[in-house]
């Protein structure tokens, strides 16, 4: 006795769009992100070009450093560098060909 099983053509289960409060989630959080890649990059420049005038002052650092990150945010807001773009791009479930 000679027994073949056929698969049928099953189609791939269609991608469910992502909701809305999960995309504007996610796009929060990898600005965030890259946000937070920058401020280390901006305190860095802002130091070199500051000199060593606010090392007399009290609390100048923390002050640099509450700007800093506004500064970095507001990159990150409008744009930033394309960090926020690569992390949304991965994010994306993968697009499934509904040919056979």
């Amino acid at each position: 006795m000679n027994i073949t099983f056929a698969s049928p053509s099953i189609p791939p289960p269609a991608a469910k769009p992502p909701d809305a409060k999960a995309v504007v989630k996610n796009e929060k959080a990898a600005r965030d992100f890259e946000a937070l890649l920058l401020t280390p990059v901006l305190d860095a420049l802002q130091k070199t070009f500051a000199g060593s005038q606010d090392s007399t002052t009290p609390g100048a650092s923390d002050y640099r450093l509450m700007s800093t990150q506004a500064l970095a945010q507001s990159i990150a807001a409008r744009g930033g560098i394309g960090i926020a773009q690569l992390i949304l791009r991965h994010l994306q479930p993968p697009k499934v060909s509904g040919g056979g």
